[in-house]
């Protein structure tokens, strides 16, 4: 266990239980917004992505319509 997790575990021994869960929360939250960027990074890129290219053309070609179970 790194540092600053050892501290983070300390800090949070010291917690009450609900702000115990507001600092898993916040922790939760801060890892969908790095997901989220990585996302947003991936997508901006300039570098070549045939198969998600071809994903989006053949996606914007389906139209719209239900989604079919049996093909997934």
């Amino acid at each position: 266990m790194g540092t600053e997790t050892k501290e983070l575990v300390r800090i949070c021994e010291s917690l009450s239980e609900e702000k115990r869960n507001e600092v898993i929360d916040f922790a939760r939250f801060l890892a969908a917004r790095q997901d989220d960027e990585r996302w947003e990074n991936l997508l901006v890129s300039s570098h070549p992505r045939p198969k998600f290219d071809a994903f989006l053309r053949d996606s914007a070609a389906e139209g719209e319509k239900p989604l079919d179970p049996d093909r997934l």
